[in-house]
């Protein structure tokens, strides 16, 4: 091709050949004969460079791969591509790219190590954070003028009003789920008027408040993370610093504050949407009236059940608002991050709901209301 960089081989004595450049070998030449120079498989004793006109880094790279490839000895080379293929010859390194992989039980334990390392070093910074909190508070309480009462009637708004029709309709399908199924396993023992108890018990206790802090925390708590980790990549964080304005005071507390509060709503909404549902089956499918249904969980839920979910919720909430927060804060870098604390904060705050809910069930149980 004209202009571009071009081969030919030469044969010589005893079966051997030596390969004659000529033309440019830059990264913009060298490209469309480089896999024409792998496939020769002929003997090369020496390689001609005295009709190269240009070379750069890629040529010289080229060349001493071939060198080494056939043991060939580079000849007829400038002053510059001499000073270039020594550059190169020089880092080249016989190194094994990947490090050799370790036995089993030593990469499992490596990595039981890390995981532990990073869980102590999570729970020490997660206490770290609470204990900041506490203190803004308490400087909130010496100066309540710098409370953000509209901040959080906003984040109110976020976290609990925009997310009544999405919790109304997982809780009415949970308890047409719960009601219905149910159903067929009493009707087993001629029991179906016990689903009532099922509903009434189940919804109030645990699944209203349990699923609500699910979805808070997939609505929310990835929304609080996403937010304050694009404030902290954009500086906007470190800049409120700079003026004076504490970020936990700002952005923290009416976020938390909101979650709290608003989960004990929410979580009472829910369990009484779940009853509706729960009704409504009982209605179509059970033969027992819709009102009837409503006055009877009266009589069979005990009030305690009422407690145990509204005692739990604003405890939920706080985990959820704390896991957002958090995770939202440590961001730290570049956009990857964002969205890795962001799933961090949805996974940590549903892993600690489900455990504090287990505790929960044991504590009541304990104390009498189970």
């Amino acid at each position: 091709m004209e202009g571009g960089a071009e081969f030919s081989l030469e044969s010589e004595a005893e079966g051997s050949a030596r390969l004659r450049l000529s033309g440019p070998y830059l990264i913009s030449t060298i490209g469309e004969i480089d896999q024409n120079l792998d496939a020769i498989g002929d003997s090369i004793s020496a390689i001609d460079l005295s009709q190269v006109s240009e070379i750069d880094t890629v040529g010289a790279w080229v060349i001493c791969r071939l060198s080494r490839q056939h043991s060939a000895q580079v000849v007829g080379a400038s002053e510059r591509a001499q000073r270039l293929i020594d550059a190169v010859g020089a880092s080249s390194s016989e190194a094994e790219i990947r490090p050799p992989r370790l036995p089993l039980w030593e990469r499992a334990s490596e990595r039981m190590g890390l995981w532990v390392q990073d869980g102590a070093q999570s729970l020490v910074g997660v206490v770290g954070f609470l204990g900041q909190i506490l203190i803004a508070s308490f400087s909130l309480l010496r100066h309540p003028r710098r409370f953000r009462g509209r901040a959080l009637v906003r984040q109110a708004e976020l976290v609990g009003v925009d997310a009544l029709p999405i919790i109304g309709l997982m809780s009415f399908l949970i308890g047409i789920v719960i009601a219905q199924q149910g159903a067929v396993q009493l009707a087993q023992f001629g029991a179906e008027s016990l689903t009532v108890n099922l509903v009434g018990r189940i919804t109030l206790r645990e699944l209203g408040v349990l699923m609500t802090a699910i979805m808070v925390a997939g609505r929310s708590g990835s929304a609080f993370a996403a937010q304050i980790g694009t404030m902290k990549l954009t500086e906007e964080v470190d800049a409120m610093r700079t003026i004076g304005i504490s970020p936990v005071e700002a952005l923290v507390i009416p976020r938390v504050l909101a979650c709290t509060f608003m989960m004990i709503l929410l979580g009472f909404y829910s369990s009484v949407v779940a009853i509706i549902g729960g009704a409504v089956v009982g209605d179509l499918l059970l033969g027992i009236p819709f009102w009837n249904f409503l006055e009877r969980i009266k009589d069979v839920v005990p009030t305690y059940d009422l407690w145990v979910g509204l005692i739990k919720a604003p405890v939920f909430g706080l985990i959820v608002g704390l896991a957002g927060c958090y995770h939202g804060m440590k961001v730290r870098g570049n956009s990857e991050e964002v969205g890795l604390r962001t799933t961090m904060a949805v996974v940590s705050a549903i892993f600690a709901v489900i455990v504090l809910d287990a505790f929960f069930a044991v504590f009541f149980t304990e104390i009498g209301w189970g």
